[in-house]
């Protein structure tokens, strides 16, 4: 398989992933623990699940922010037989998703967040090269 399609199919799984683990955490904060919060009382943010709960769901959002821009990319480039442009280098778009996510789940500390900062630039910095270059040769 091409590798940039391996890596769209990896940021999709581990956006579900996240979800799944969402799912999890919101089923244990409904049925199991003490402070029990109703099903329909979750806030979209995170926010009345403090710690790891508001961190998840941020870590889930910030996926789900990315993965439209990185599927277009990736779809344009298909349709115009250009993912040679991104196969080299595309697997470090889902390398740095992950290492976002997973610094974001369990820190907020100042470099924490600059480490996340940095996946996301990665992130960022790629898939404006990929337009970049993908734009320049169909124009």
């Amino acid at each position: 398989m091409n590798q940039t399609l391996i890596a769209l199919t990896g940021f999709a799984g581990w956006t579900l992933t996240l979800s799944f683990i969402l799912l999890n955490m919101r089923a244990y904060h409904t049925f199991i623990s003490s402070n029990k919060i109703a099903l329909n009382n979750f806030s979209p943010d995170g926010s009345n699940t403090p710690g790891f709960g508001q961190r998840v769901t941020r870590a889930q959002l910030n996926c789900i922010e990315m993965l439209p821009a990185f599927a277009a990319l990736v779809i344009v480039a298909s349709l115009s037989d250009q993912l040679a442009i991104m196969n080299s280098t595309v697997m470090y778009v889902l390398y740095a998703r992950i290492g976002q996510s997973v610094t974001h789940m369990f820190s907020t500390n100042i470099i924490a967040v600059i480490i996340r900062a940095g996946f996301w630039g990665v992130q960022l910095a790629l898939l404006l090269f990929y337009s970049y270059q993908l734009l320049n040769n169909i124009i």
